[in-house]
């Protein structure tokens, strides 16, 4: 199991439904994409930070561990921004840095507003219900069998990886690209073979094109709900008090 479904399914807020959640992350959300990115980004990063930390509890490293690797793309990503290129040739852009950090501080923001959903709401919580709203149960059945794949082919990975290290696999630069090599490939075979003996049991349990999942049912809390939107208020709030200031 991934650190952040483990998380997610010791979460103080199992107990909300996932709606009351998906509303207060979505409006802070919200914010972060929709408010001017300075102070609005860091404004609603901070306040997201504090829900997360303070009123979840959001173990810290975890969230860390999480954001890192998508922090870390948007940062090489946005340095594109630093550059021109026109007819004289390939130059520093003039409001480069400021693009940048713009782009920055939205993507920062945003995840940290995507990681409070998903640290606080198991996925076996959430996609069942989106039948509810009128999501295709089709699109539904296939994420939850992506979500599925995911954890064999993870755990596929992790085998052959301490087998090839234990045979010195990666004893040196040529060594280490041939067990990459090899990995890829017995991970594609394995994860086929998995995925057509899953249709094979499907179809042999009388599988007639919608999986029946049972819901956990649980109860949307009114004054859970009814909190839900301040924490994006306040920094809509926040953020129109400093622009005027």
């Amino acid at each position: 199991m991934l650190a952040i479904d483990a998380a997610a399914y010791r979460s103080p807020w199992r107990r909300h439904h996932p709606a009351a959640k998906a509303l207060l992350a979505g409006t802070l959300l919200i914010c972060a994409v929709s408010l001017p990115p300075w102070p609005g980004a860091p404004i609603t990063a901070a306040i997201t930070l504090a829900v997360a930390l303070g009123w979840a509890r959001v173990p810290p490293g975890m969230l860390l561990r999480a954001a890192r690797t998508p922090v870390s793309f948007a940062l090489t990503g946005s340095l594109t921004f630093l550059i021109t290129i026109s007819a004289d040739g390939i130059g520093w852009a003039p409001d480069g840095a400021r693009r940048m950090a713009d782009v920055v501080a939205r993507c920062v923001a945003a995840l940290l507003c995507q990681l409070l959903f998903a640290s606080t709401t198991p996925v076996a919580d959430a996609l069942p219900r989106l039948i509810r709203v009128g999501v295709p149960a089709v699109l539904v059945e296939v994420a939850l069998l992506i979500y599925r794949m995911l954890f064999v082919v993870l755990d596929t990975t992790r085998t052959i990886r301490t087998a090839q290290a234990g045979r010195l696999g990666h004893r040196s630069i040529s060594a280490t690209w041939r067990s990459l090599g090899g990995l890829g490939s017995a991970v594609f075979v394995r994860s086929f073979d998995r995925a057509r003996r899953l249709e094979v049991g499907l179809a042999g349990r009388g599988y007639t094109g919608a999986l029946t999942v049972a819901i956990k049912e649980i109860p949307l809390r009114t004054r859970f709900l009814a909190v839900a939107p301040l924490p994006g208020l306040l920094a809509v709030v926040a953020t129109l008090t400093l622009e005027r200031g």
